[in-house]
């Protein structure tokens, strides 16, 4: 038996920030980042409508990136001492991603990240307070998803969340948020957007709920990224609707090895952090040779290009074209092909990609992958990704 979950309301289009004072209740947690909602004054409005719908509203500011088990354990604190009724996340993947976590803690003080981690393994929420969720980047569409990440930095362990009860009951896609994005950050959350649509088309748990918005969300993005890149704000709107989309897909037919393959080197190299979408950007040609030499996802990744319009006379040739594309985006995106033409010491690679290949097999994501890996073959797909080499195994 399959399921498939998505918030109760999604509202969408300029100005649906307002939608915020029609939520009934008493009182609202606003849980925000690190300050650019509130430089835009989106912070502001959104408590005026709260406000607007009768609710005394408290503000919980300074979620920061990657957000850590001290912040979601204050914020839980925070709502225990407040009560809301309605707890609402404005602003990119982080704030949201903590505010859930938040929700688990304050429903459910006695429980623990360890029995939080077991996926699909939380207690039933909304006994206390329901939850909205406003992006502010066009990414990683945590206001549609059952998931959530969150960062134990005295331990460096990441507890990846999954279950459908933090899937939102309420996402507004408001295009005016994301009309202040830099060029980078539209770039990277992009290829983000469109790694999720092909990873939940090709996923083992791909169904015919989750097909259309995939296919929906891949032709958007390459309709509209580039020129949302070159600051054309029609093409900002309809890609902030693309990667909803993704979202919508990824968070019920889940996603592949790409995402296990970033997952595990964001933070792994002394050069610096590799931003997710930029690491899913240069993944995401290698993955889909290697693949593509399972039969089945060889002809899903063939409908994907056909769907772009892409030709060939084969299933390889499309898929060679596909891949194609894809370098061909990076390339006016202005993101690197490789992990040495990003940065990484050659030394630093050969020492660490043994342990990183090991960890990404592990990973979540990993397990609805269409072809299966080991860390060996996973240690030559990343040297694939470090020197640019041909995928032929």
């Amino acid at each position: 038996m399959g399921r498939f979950t998505l918030p109760r309301d999604i509202y969408h289009g300029k100005g649906c920030l307002e939608e915020l004072k029609n939520l009934k209740g008493k009182k609202a947690m606003l849980v925000v980042g690190g300050g650019s909602m509130k430089r835009q004054g989106f912070l502001d409005r959104a408590v005026n409508y709260l406000k607007e719908a009768g609710m005394e509203v408290e503000v919980f500011e300074g979620v920061e990136p990657d957000p850590s088990v001290e912040t979601v354990m204050k914020g839980a604190e925070a709502m225990t001492k407040f009560q809301p009724d309605w707890i609402v996340s404005m602003g990119g993947g982080s704030p949201i991603d903590a505010a859930k976590a938040m929700w688990a803690f304050y429903e459910y003080p006695d429980t623990t990240f360890e029995d939080l981690c077991i996926p699909f393994n939380f207690p039933e929420l909304r006994t206390k307070a329901k939850f909205a969720a406003i992006p502010s980047t066009s990414g990683t569409a945590t206001e549609v998803t059952a998931f959530s990440v969150i960062t134990n930095y005295q331990t460096g362990v990441k507890y990846p969340l999954a279950d459908f009860n933090i899937t939102p009951d309420v996402a507004i896609v408001d295009p005016d948020l994301v009309s202040g994005l830099p060029a980078k950050q539209v770039a990277y959350t992009g290829m983000d957007a469109l790694t999720h649509a092909i990873e939940a088309y090709v996923s083992t748990l791909n169904c015919p709920f989750t097909d259309p918005l995939a296919l929906q969300a891949i032709e958007m993005v390459l309709d509209y990224l580039p020129a949302s890149y070159n600051g054309n704000m029609d093409a900002r709107e309809q890609m902030h609707y693309a990667q909803c989309l993704a979202g919508m897909a990824f968070s019920n037919a889940l996603l592949g090895i790409v995402h296990s393959m970033a997952h595990k080197t964001g933070a792994a190299f002394s050069t610096g952090h590799i931003p997710h979408g930029c690491a899913n950007a240069i993944y995401l040609p290698y993955v889909i040779r290697y693949n593509a030499k399972d039969a089945v996802a060889a002809s899903r990744y063939a409908e994907i290009a056909r769907r772009m319009g892409l030709t060939g006379t084969s299933e390889k040739a499309l898929i060679n074209s596909l891949c194609e594309k894809i370098q061909e985006f990076n390339r006016k995106l202005n993101i690197p092909l490789t992990l040495q033409e990003f940065g990484i010491q050659e030394d630093e690679f050969k020492e660490k990609v043994g342990k990183i290949a090991e960890l990404a097999v592990g990973d979540a994501c990993t397990g609805s992958n269409p072809r299966a890996i080991d860390p060996a073959a996973m240690e030559k797909l990343f040297t694939c990704t470090y020197y640019g080499t041909e995928v032929d195994f």
